[in-house]
């Protein structure tokens, strides 16, 4: 298992078992905090789980840079979903990726293994806002970045 909480690139996240395209992820383990009656993680643990890769993200890129001064980046809309559950005291690593991006949007995919093996994906609208919460166009550099980084595509 890599480090925790330290971001992974994808040579890292080949060599823990995750698959291609998935570029950028980070390591933990479950704590006990994050579980729910039946022992497993419950289900707003992953909301928050891809909010924190999210900002990692973000500042590891230098994206807030690249979108302009003042700029805000906005949750629009997200989805979780499940396909296996994750346990008490398992170590996990999620992932996130950039996949399409619209005039001020960008959609984001997620996922969490355990493992190797796909327990959880997720899906979040990002909107980049002025200062005055009017929607900013995504500069040039953040379009280049996201289609050199992670193959986004014109949505």
């Amino acid at each position: 298992m890599p480090p925790f909480l330290t971001p992974l690139d994808a040579p890292a996240l080949r060599a823990a078992g995750i698959p291609a395209p998935w570029g950028f992820g980070m390591a933990d383990r479950v704590r006990f905090g994050e579980l729910d009656a039946l022992n497993h993680v419950n289900n707003v643990v992953y909301l928050r789980w891809y909010e924190t890769l999210r900002v990692v993200y973000l500042e590891s890129y230098g994206l807030y840079d690249l979108a302009g001064p003042d700029s805000k980046f906005v949750v629009k809309t997200v989805g979780l979903d499940y396909h296996a559950e994750v346990m008490r005291g398992a170590a996990y690593i999620n992932v996130a990726r950039t996949v399409a991006m619209r005039n001020s949007s960008f959609s984001m995919d997620y996922a969490t293994f355990v493992d190797g093996t796909l327990t959880t994906t997720g899906t979040a609208v990002v909107v980049v806002l002025n200062a005055d919460n009017s929607k900013r166009p995504l500069t040039d550099a953040l379009r280049r970045h996201f289609i050199a980084t992670d193959g986004a595509v014109q949505g």
